[in-house]
């Protein structure tokens, strides 16, 4: 963090560059250059500057089919303080080699790297998230930890060290932008701009995402000690399924007592919620990743394809395969990681 800030008061002009890819989130981009726009007006001076870049400098839609027109292209990367990529999980270069290449070379030179939502992927296919500890999103967790093992990860919101700043999600890139302007100009222009858009809550890092709890009206912060100790366990034993009975040996609490909890608070029993947080794992293996179905059917603890393509089936309405090719219609051809048959 402390990297961040210094890098930000020595610098005379700060220029965030943000990294577009096809189908990128436009919340996320809009989440940052706002209030950075908001901080230059609010102090009077141009504190920050922003360009969006692309690949080859051509115009790039984002997931909302909403068309944005870049300034620049991978050749701008070198003259940025910060090159935040935004970008959906399966975003890559059409040109791996020279692309990746331009996002070290822009390492080297002493630019923060960054990555918001799905933005992380590139960065880890380049090679830059390795020894850096990693925001992902929730939805995206599995995904990541199936195509990069090693990397360490966190469900914090925010993540800012060693010049690298990864970001959960939308309102996380929000606070991101307000950390900065709180490094560039001060708390009370930081306060002020989160005042303007009616920001509620300043979050930093060690703030953890919230995650449903299969019921709209609870998130994972939202529920007893109990029952989170549960899901946690659950979380942590996908692959190799636990009973019910251990997990409630090691919460010290009876089957009957933690059925009621659940059934009370999200809806289902835990064993109905457990087998729907393996489902969702499997989901996003289904979507982000090569796996055929037996080996995603492996990866959380199915013996075999059929009961795991039956349990899909009753779960989304329709079998993996078919959701998998319905998911590829949506997605950019020449940047999709998933087979289309």
């Amino acid at each position: 963090m402390q990297q961040h800030r210094n890098a930000l008061r020595q610098t005379e002009n700060p220029h965030v560059g943000f990294l577009i890819f096809p189908g990128f989130p436009m919340a996320c981009l809009t989440s940052m250059i706002e209030p950075l726009r908001a901080a230059n007006e609010i102090s009077g001076r141009e504190a920050f500057h922003w360009s969006l870049i692309t690949e080859d400098g051509a115009p790039v839609e984002s997931s909302a089919k909403v068309a944005f027109h870049p300034s620049a292209d991978l050749t701008a990367l070198r003259g940025m303080t910060h090159v935040i990529v935004l970008s959906p999980p399966n975003g890559s270069f059409a040109n791996p080699r020279a692309g990746n290449a331009a996002l070290r070379a822009a390492e080297r030179h002493g630019t923060v790297l960054g990555g918001v939502s799905g933005g992380v992927f590139p960065l880890a296919r380049a090679g830059l998230l390795e020894g850096h500890l990693t925001s992902v999103h929730w939805c995206y967790a599995n995904a990541f930890a199936n195509e990069f093992p090693n990397l360490r990860t966190t469900d914090d919101v925010i993540v800012a060290e060693a010049r690298r700043l990864t970001v959960s999600g939308a309102a996380a890139a929000f606070d991101a932008a307000l950390m900065l302007i709180d490094q560039r100009l001060g708390p009370e222009v930081m306060t002020e701009v989160a005042c303007w858009f009616q920001h509620p809550l300043v979050r930093g890092a060690g703030v953890r995402q919230k995650t449903p709890a299969l019921r709209a009206a609870a998130t994972s912060d939202m529920l007893p000690e109990p029952v989170a100790s549960a899901l946690q366990i659950m979380s942590e034993n996908l692959e190799d399924p636990i009973s019910i009975a251990d997990i409630c040996d090691q919460i010290s609490l009876s089957p009957r007592h933690l059925e009621r909890l659940f059934k009370a608070l999200t809806g289902k029993s835990p064993l109905s919620y457990y087998r729907n947080l393996r489902l969702a794992a499997a989901r996003q293996l289904v979507m982000y990743s090569n796996k055929s179905m037996t080996e995603i059917a492996l990866a959380i603890g199915y013996a075999s394809a059929g009961p795991f393509r039956q349990r899909y089936l009753e779960t989304y309405g329709l079998p993996p395969d078919e959701d998998r090719r319905k998911i590829n219609t949506f997605r950019v051809r020449d940047n999709r990681p998933v087979p289309s048959t």
